[in-house]
C-alpha cells in the first residue's frame, strides 16, 4: 500500500497504471493467505493448501495493458477476485472489436463494448491496439507451440467462423485436436485457422503437432471429411482411426425415407454400437443389413460400406469406449467457442479470429490439467 502511494506522490496520474499494478497484486497475495488459512512459511494446522509461486498476466484495463503476477495454489480452488478468470479470452475479445473499430466496420454492439473497456469518450488508435496485440499474442504463441508428449488418443474437428481477408469475407476452419495424454487428463493439443478443410491444410495442422512432439498415438476420432482423412493417412498412416458414431448415426437418416422408421433404424445402429465386442457387432450389422436391404435398399448399402468404420472403438478397453466413441466432447468445446464469438459476428482478419480462439482453448486447457483425471490409462488398459 505505502508503495502504491509513493508512486503516485513521485509519478501523479502517470504512473496510476503502476500503482493499481501494486495494489491489486498486493491484495492478491492477502488474498492467497487467507484462503490458505496461513501466513507464507506459516505453520499452521488449519492450512488447507500451500503456495505454488505466481504466473504472469497481461490484463487490458482503462489504464492500458498492464502484467499482474498471480498467486498460484498447489490445488485449483483458488483465484484472486481482483482478477477475473477469463480475462485473456475477454482481451482477446475486445481487441478483436476495436480492430473492427479502428477499420470503420463497427455497429453499436462495438461501441457499446468499447465504452465498458475504455470509457464513454472512445479515443483508440491502431498505434494503442498493436501494442496490446503483441503483448497478448507473445503468451499465445508460446501456448500454441508448447512441447507435446505421449498422447495415446486425440479427437480432431472443425467449426467455421467469418473472417475478413484480402477485402472480402469468407468462412475460415478453425482447425482443433484434443489429446487425452498418459496421466488420463484431456489436453487442447493445438488450433490452426485455415481458409478450408482441404488437406493441405488439415496435413499442415498434423504435421505442426509431430514436431512439437506428439507421439503415443494409438487411436484417432473424428468426422469423415476428405480432406482429413487424406491427411491422417499421410502423417498417422498407422494409427486406427474411429469414425464418430453420433455423425454415423446422423448421417443415417438420410436413408430412411420414411419417417416411422428412424426411430427403429436409430435403435438398431445404436444396438450394434453397444455391441460387446467387434465380432458381436459385425454379426448384429450382417442381420441388419440383410433386414434393410428389402424395406430400406440404399440404407442397406450404405450401412454396410460406412458402419464398420465406427467399430475402431472396440480395440479400446471398454471403460474408454462411451467417451472416445465420438467426438462430442470437441463439440461440447466447439458450442463454446460459438458462444464467444459470435459477440464479434465477423473477425477484421485470421489473426483476430486465432487469438480469440486460442485465448478460449488456452484456458480450458489450464482448467484440464488442473481438474480432474478423464480418463483411467493403466499399462494394462491402454489399446496395443
Amino acid at each position: 500500500m505505502n508503495e502504491a502511494y509513493a508512486h503516485l506522490l513521485e509519478h501523479g496520474l502517470d504512473g496510476a497504471a503502476e500503482a493499481l499494478r501494486i495494489l491489486v497484486n498486493e491484495a492478491s497475495r492477502i488474498e492467497r493467505a487467507a484462503y490458505l488459512k496461513a501466513a507464507p512459511f506459516e505453520r499452521n494446522v488449519a492450512r488447507v493448501d500451500h503456495a505454488n509461486g505466481y504466473k504472469n498476466k497481461t490484463m487490458l484495463t482503462r489504464l492500458g495493458a498492464i502484467d499482474f503476477a498471480v498467486p498460484q495454489v498447489r490445488g485449483s480452488g483458488f483465484y484472486p477476485s481482483a482478477l477475473e478468470k477469463g480475462s485473456r479470452s475477454e482481451q482477446a475479445m475486445n481487441l478483436a472489436l476495436a480492430e473492427m473499430y479502428v477499420q470503420g466496420v463497427s455497429g453499436r454492439k462495438v461501441i457499446t463494448v468499447l465504452q465498458k473497456l475504455v470509457g464513454p469518450e472512445i479515443n483508440i488508435s491502431s498505434t494503442q491496439i498493436s501494442r496490446c496485440v503483441a503483448k497478448l499474442d507473445e503468451g499465445l504463441e508460446a501456448w500454441r507451440n508448447r512441447a507435446l508428449g505421449p498422447t495415446p488418443y486425440v479427437v480432431l474437428d472443425a467449426r467455421y467462423e467469418k473472417v475478413r481477408t484480402g477485402g472480402r469475407v469468407v468462412d475460415c476452419a478453425v482447425l482443433i485436436a484434443l489429446g487425452i495424454d498418459e496421466t488420463g487428463k484431456r489436453r487442447v493439443l493445438g488450433v490452426s485457422v485455415a481458409l478450408s478443410e482441404a488437406e493441405v491444410h488439415w496435413r499442415d495442422f498434423l504435421e505442426s503437432l509431430t514436431a512439437r512432439g506428439l507421439t503415443g498415438v494409438k487411436y484417432i476420432v473424428s468426422d469423415d471429411h476428405a480432406g482429413l482423412r487424406a491427411a491422417r493417412r499421410a502423417v498417422l498412416p498407422s494409427v486406427p482411426w474411429q469414425r464418430c458414431q453420433f455423425h454415423l448415426q446422423q448421417n443415417a437418416g438420410k436413408y430412411v425415407t420414411r419417417l416411422d422408421d428412424r426411430e427403429p433404424v436409430a435403435r438398431t445402429i445404436r444396438a450394434i454400437f453397444t455391441a460387446g465386442d467387434v465380432h458381436e457387432a459385425n454379426e448384429k450389422l450382417k442381420s441388419a443389413v440383410k433386414h434393410w436391404q428389402t424395406v430400406h435398399p440404399m440404407l442397406a448399402k450404405w450401412a454396410e460400406e460406412n458402419l464398420p468404420e465406427g467399430f475402431a472403438v472396440f480395440g479400446l478397453p471398454e471403460p474408454h469406449r462411451v467417451r472416445m466413441r465420438t467426438t462430442n466432447g470437441l463439440e461440447r468445446l466447439n458450442k463454446e467457442i460459438k458462444r464467444r464469438t459470435r459477440v464479434a459476428t465477423l473477425f477484421p482478419n485470421p489473426e483476430s479470429c486465432l487469438r480469440l480462439v486460442s485465448a478460449l482453448l488456452s484456458e480450458q486447457d489450464e482448467e484440464w490439467l488442473s481438474g480432474k483425471i478423464y480418463l483411467t490409462m493403466r499399462p494394462e488398459s491402454t489399446p496395443k
